[in-house]
């Protein structure tokens, strides 16, 4: 497939982009259309078919897809929990606002109720840092303040 193509670009944008699908040597895949070496979910599919159905070893299978067999056993365990959805590919990065802690979102309400005038996000991120010697982004503060206002919580 073409490295312009829609499919291959909405492949790379969804995360679903096989890193090798040069190293794919399923005679599976190089004999029907049906199969792309570069939809990743597929390959990872067929990686744990080839393993269960065909019998094939582990190392076997993950080599002729062009994963690696920590790949299979991660797919495996994945695919066992949440079936097909299971090898979608996941968010990268923090799933959950790690540096707003209960605590760190106290602090700010408290601060924002504490004067005559409610500091602005930059400041109230530079007193999160000096109080509790985590940066936070003075954007990751506003959101969360204006979504905690929209579901009702109190500022």
């Amino acid at each position: 497939m073409d490295q312009g193509t829609p499919k291959r670009q909405r492949l790379a944008r969804d995360g679903m982009l096989h890193p090798h699908a040069d190293r794919v040597t399923s005679a599976l895949v190089s004999q029907s259309p049906f199969f792309d070496p570069q939809d990743a979910v597929q390959m990872k599919y067929e990686m744990l078919r080839c393993a269960d159905l065909d019998a094939c070893p582990v190392a076997e299978a993950s080599r002729r897809f062009g994963l690696s067999r920590v790949s299979f056993y991660e797919s495996k365990e994945r695919y066992e929990a949440a079936g097909l959805a299971g090898l979608l590919p996941r968010k990268k990065g923090p799933k959950e606002g790690h540096k707003l802690t209960d605590a760190v979102v106290d602090f700010i309400r408290l601060r924002m109720r504490a004067g005559p005038t409610v500091p602005g996000w930059d400041e109230l991120a530079r007193l999160v840092e000096e109080a509790f010697g985590r940066r936070v982004h003075p954007r990751s503060i506003e959101r969360r303040m204006r979504h905690d206002k929209t579901e009702g919580g109190a500022l």
